[in-house]
């Protein structure tokens, strides 16, 4: 699913109501008839109090209008106007007329403090407040309100935007914003809903199609692709019936060090699940008779010196390679690294202490391959690419650090980002449970297998991203966030695959 940038979203609206010869109040109506369905269908007439605090704006104009809708279908509403000015949208005045004629009670205006109303845990509050033209911090009693309505612990549904939410900036420390249960945007998510410092505000998120108009949106480049089983599903290549493990790659994983060789046989596992054909480990020579008894179906080469890497040779001529996982980072390890980069044309998957060395030794980057994969955590990513100010800050540097050397960054993240120059990816799966030892060791050998079955570098990026979170959802529908481990993700990529061909709607 694309993610557009507010502006071309507010160009969409200009051009839809051009191109369909309807007003802007038709198209407010078709937005918040949206909103209301998905509540009805919900509440099913349940008696529950409902609260509407609206703005003056576009966004209080839908919350009228759902308001209307709801009091048409006998709920129980009280509305309230965030009256913060005088100045009102005609659209807003529009659908604030429609609420008097209906012969309902008036909206009550809050003015101050003083008209704050009671709002009790069982409520149900729906934020209309601000949408997402919002440019400044919400100051004074309307900041107090927004305050006073998450202090209630009610369920707070937020239309389009929980107020006081930026759409291109992170709000300072004690900003006024409102944290929402459950958001239903318009046409398209807002890349503020998945960045790890505004995330929480918005909740759970569910995108309403309002029909803006196509030809339009298909000619502007979107802000980035959330990738869901849609998205995912269209990067797949099937396997054909006749075809051996050549078809399907040799991977090759290097790395371990004494006492570190675990991370390896992850690796190499999850390479195997995958679905490559092949897969040889290169490993310390300490590492050989672990390695043979934990993933029999690898084959294992070992280094000439004992207990870390000294110097990388083979005969092999394998489809990708894949190192850093336990290497450490001594002098020798390095100088290894270093010749070897030397000796490499095609894109490889870089993990752990190889991008520790990267990051050391930043003249190593120009001998990394083009479309190389990095799959740094937080820490790694901040010596690749300098402290950030916020999350809008590091995707930009990542961006920057893409393009200069033509790799692709994987930004892990609850909501992990694949960046390759200007495009950018954003995942919808995986879970807290994940935040375990070796679940990257795990990530890098899925990214590994699918290049290895000639997936292109970025797709098998996305793809295996979106499979290792998938699979560490299975994972702990089964275990618990906490009962899970990294061997439980790999053991159930197999599932992820299947789970492309089932039909959410049956």
């Amino acid at each position: 699913m694309k993610i557009f940038q507010v502006k071309h979203l507010a160009e969409a609206d200009r051009v839809t109501i051009k191109n369909e010869r309807i007003s802007s109040a038709q198209l407010m109506e078709r937005a918040s008839t949206a909103v209301f369905n998905e509540i009805h269908k919900r509440l099913n007439h349940e008696q529950i109090p409902v609260k509407i605090f609206c703005g003056i704006g576009n966004n209080g104009g839908d919350g009228l209008v759902v308001g209307r809708l709801l009091l048409e279908e006998g709920y129980n509403v009280t509305l309230y106007v965030v009256n913060f000015t005088k100045e009102r949208t005609p659209d807003f005045l529009l659908n604030y007329n429609r609420i008097k004629e209906m012969g309902e009670p008036w909206p009550t205006l809050l003015t101050s403090e003083e008209d704050f109303p009671s709002i009790s845990p069982t409520d149900f509050v729906i934020d209309a407040i601000f949408g997402i033209g919002l440019n400044r911090p919400a100051e004074g009693w309307v900041a107090a309100l927004i305050k006073h309505i998450n202090q209630a612990n009610s369920f707070i549904l937020s239309i389009d935007m929980p107020s006081g939410l930026f759409s291109t900036k992170i709000p300072s420390p004690g900003d006024a914003v409102i944290q929402a249960n459950y958001t239903l945007t318009f046409q398209s998510p807002k890349l503020v809903f998945y960045l790890s410092q505004t995330a929480e505000y918005a909740g759970d998120v569910q995108v309403l199609d309002i029909g803006l108009d196509r030809e339009f949106l298909n000619s502007v480049p979107p802000e980035a692709y959330l990738i869901d089983k849609e998205e995912a599903i269209k990067l797949y290549i099937p396997r054909k019936i006749f075809s051996h493990k050549g078809d399907y790659g040799h991977s090759l994983i290097i790395g371990g060090s004494y006492g570190k060789i675990g991370s390896v046989s992850l690796t190499a596992s999850a390479c195997f699940r995958t679905g490559a054909g092949l897969v040889s480990i290169y490993a310390p020579s300490c590492g050989y008779e672990i390695l043979q008894t934990v993933i029999p179906e690898a084959m294992v080469i070992t280094d000439a010196g004992e207990k870390e890497l000294t110097a990388i040779t083979f005969d092999l001529k394998p489809k990708v390679i894949c190192f850093g996982m336990g290497a450490g980072t001594s002098a020798k390890t390095l100088q290894a690294f270093e010749n070897f980069l030397g000796t490499i044309n095609d894109p490889m998957v870089i993990d752990a202490d190889g991008l520790n060395m990267l990051s050391g030794n930043k003249v190593l980057l120009d001998l990394v391959p083009a479309k190389s994969v990095l799959t740094p955590h937080s820490k790694e990513l901040e010596r690749l690419i300098g402290k950030w100010k916020d999350d809008f800050d590091k995707i930009n540097k990542a961006r920057k650090f893409s393009k200069k050397y033509d790799l692709i960054l994987i930004l892990k993240d609850a909501h992990t980002i694949v960046v390759y120059q200007d495009e950018m990816f954003i995942n919808n799966t995986g879970n807290p449970g994940m935040a375990t030892a070796g679940a990257g060791d795990v990530l890098a050998g899925v990214i590994t297998s699918l290049i290895s079955q000639n997936y292109e570098p970025l797709n098998a990026a996305v793809l295996g991203t979106y499979l290792h979170g998938k699979a560490g959802d299975f994972a702990a529908s089964k275990l618990s966030y906490q009962g899970m481990i990294a061997g439980d993700i790999t053991a159930n990529i197999g599932n992820a695959f299947l789970d492309l061909f089932i039909n959410d709607t049956q």
